[in-house]
């Protein structure tokens, strides 16, 4: 359903649910799949769910609903996809709620399921039918009793600083040759290059990617210098569709991305010059396209999932304002968004990084500290982000969000992106 020219989620029953992926990694820092995480009932903006009115509906799976509602691809650029199911919802008809590929899901079994006869025989159902299988959360001391139910999984989560992964892989090998082990919480690239030197894990979920290589004496490429002279350029306050022209005509890849999104435009129009696709797109837009390629052009040589996830986060932004009360500086917060992860992509602090490029005070402020103007919007895309529903649900309650309006903000944001960048390898 469309409102508003914005993709909105329905439930049965007229609820409205949040989302939200979070990555899993090969070693060559390569998403290969994600997570998708839901809050179906805001329980602190619907108080009275609290009770046996918190189980209805729990024979549908939420991530499925997602997933039917926007599609694998724009999803997920139809990598595989993990979806909770509980203890309940394993019950329900899960091939038939599923409307995307059985191959390209993984269904994350909670540790509330217990490996029952009953349960081990859907769990041999689910398998049969195509679906992969997962589970997180499985204390070591639980392997022995899970064993029916370990030899159908493909996947296991595992918390890599309370695993000898050495003994783990000899384990598994022997006993669940098939599972492939997936290493959760990895935060550094300390960690993150350690554990990829084992070879004992098939993917990597955590914080790890998005953490700058600091050094002090480490040079910035002269082609990103000249990307952030680019961004100064279009980001002062006398830039005019001249100035554009002529900086994007010192780059080759701007000039066919330019055309490429000229010609859209113009239809049966020819375009003549860099100048003429710049005045066909116009000054606002084109300022904020140029932002965009640029940030793209710089995040060239970090994992794949940074120019995503930061792509998002800009459009996310933007689509946020009118609720944080910045409908007027919406552009602003776009802006905040991109350069968010200016440290990851120059390999340098934050305030080192922003010393390099013309931003407002208030984006500044935002990204260095908790007391910028747009902090509130900067802490609510990264709770977003990281599943924190608490505190979303918190901040929502707090300035009377509703869970429609956020959910049609990201998934217009996830369209965006798909729409501007297609599929990523």
């Amino acid at each position: 359903m469309v409102v508003n020219g914005n993709i909105a989620i329905i439930l049965e029953g007229g609820g409205r649910m949040l989302s939200t992926l979070i990555p899993l990694f090969d070693e060559n820092k390569s998403v290969k799949a994600y997570s998708l995480f839901t809050l179906k009932k805001n329980y602190l903006l619907n108080p009275t769910s609290v009770g046996i009115a918190a189980f209805d509906g729990a024979g549908t799976i939420a991530g499925l609903e997602v997933l039917n509602s926007i599609g694998l691809e724009t999803l997920s650029d139809d990598k595989e996809v993990f979806v909770e199911v509980n203890h309940i919802s394993i019950y329900s008809d899960i091939a038939e709620q599923c409307k995307v590929p059985n191959e390209r899901v993984v269904l994350l079994l909670s540790t509330r399921i217990k490996p029952t006869d009953d349960i081990v025989k859907r769990v041999s159902e689910l398998k049969s039918q195509g679906f992969k299988l997962a589970m997180r959360k499985l204390a070591v001391s639980d392997f022995e009793v899970y064993t029916p139910i370990l030899k159908m999984l493909d996947y296991v989560l595992l918390n890599h600083a309370r695993i000898d992964i050495s003994k783990a892989q000899i384990y598994f090998s022997k006993l669940f040759p098939n599972i492939e082990l997936c290493a959760v919480n990895v935060n550094t690239q300390e960690d993150f290059d350690k554990l990829t030197g084992t070879g004992g894990y098939k993917y990597y979920e955590g914080a790890f990617f998005r953490v700058p290589l600091i050094s002090a004496d480490k040079q910035i490429a002269p082609l990103k210098v000249n990307y952030i002279e680019l961004l100064n350029v279009i980001n002062d306050v006398d830039f005019d569709l001249g100035d554009a022209a002529d900086v994007i005509s010192r780059d080759a890849a701007l000039v066919i991305s330019l055309l490429k999104i000229a010609n859209r435009l113009s239809r049966n129009s020819e375009i003549t010059s860099v100048k003429h696709a710049c005045a066909m797109i116009g000054q606002k837009e084109l300022k904020q396209w140029i932002n965009t390629a640029v940030t793209e052009a710089l995040c060239a040589d970090r994992p794949n999932e940074i120019i995503r996830m930061v792509m998002i986060r800009a459009k996310f932004a933007q689509e946020l304002a009118p609720l944080f009360e910045f409908a007027a500086e919406a552009d602003e917060l776009f802006l905040m968004g991109l350069f968010s992860m200016l440290d990851i992509m120059l390999d340098k602090t934050m305030e080192e990084a922003l010393d390099m490029v013309l931003v407002s005070k208030d984006i500044r402020e935002s990204l260095l500290t908790e007391t910028g103007k747009y902090s509130i919007v900067m802490d609510f895309l990264r709770s977003y982000e990281s599943a924190d529903w608490t505190e979303i649900s918190r901040v929502m309650l707090l300035r009377n969000i509703s869970d429609k309006q956020v959910e049609d903000k990201y998934i217009e944001s996830l369209k965006w992106y798909h729409d501007m960048f297609g599929l990523t390898e």
